[in-house]
């Protein structure tokens, strides 16, 4: 999706050499093309993210201001050990996070969107912030007028961004998100293969994670 590349991008040549950029290193001007599309999570009392920031266009698909409220309570509960998992991932390995997944409104309309999620430091540290985008991969007349209620993921994938090869694009490096049947056989746990189609699976929790570095 544009916006996730756009961000993605950004992100990775104002980190450096470092492994994620600070938040004050953000210049919103230069993403303006995604900033409806991204968000900013922060650590909350609870332990848990919460939007701190969030585009116009994201809060849109959800008919209602994001800001201030829970991101880890959109998820199905199905999911929800899995993306604390994968935000345990961005913000302590500093991994890059790339989920689909599909939303579900209370007419059980669906949408599929793709959501990318990146470690950003704060006072030094990168477990309390994360930079991210999402958008509809897809958008039908309804969205923004039925809300999504619901949302189940149908694929990830966690990029290591310093192993990937200087010859591989940003659109090499993001397109290949696992799919539905992959992540649906790693749900289970004696089922967890140690590659996937011939590349490294890393094990987060019930998951078998591909790793985004060389073969």
């Amino acid at each position: 999706m544009p916006s996730t590349k756009t961000l993605y991008t950004y992100w990775n040549t104002i980190r450096g050499s470092r492994s994620a950029p600070d938040r004050r290193d953000i210049d919103p001007t230069r993403i303006r093309e995604a900033l409806a599309n991204t968000f900013i999570l922060e650590l909350d009392s609870a332990d848990k993210f919460s939007f701190r920031l969030a585009g116009s266009h994201l809060c849109t698909s959800y008919c209602r201001e994001l800001k201030g409220r829970s991101f880890s309570a959109l998820w199905h509960d199905r999911d929800s050990d899995a993306m604390d998992t994968l935000i345990r991932a961005v913000t302590e390995d500093h991994a890059v996070a790339l989920v689909t997944f599909q939303g579900t409104t209370a007419l059980h309309t669906k949408v599929s969107f793709e959501t990318i999620l990146m470690p950003l430091r704060h006072n030094g540290s990168t477990h309390t912030r994360i930079l991210g985008a999402m958008s509809a991969v897809e958008e039908p007349y309804w969205l923004g007028v039925q809300p999504v209620l619901e949302q189940r993921i149908t694929g990830l994938r966690l990029i290591w961004p310093d192993e990937v090869p200087a010859e591989e694009s940003v659109s090499e490096v993001l397109a290949s998100v696992v799919n539905d049947s992959e992540y649906g056989s790693s749900v289970q746990p004696s089922a967890m293969p140690t590659t996937v189609y011939g590349r490294t699976a890393r094990r987060y929790a019930h998951l078998a994670v591909i790793d985004g570095g060389r073969n």
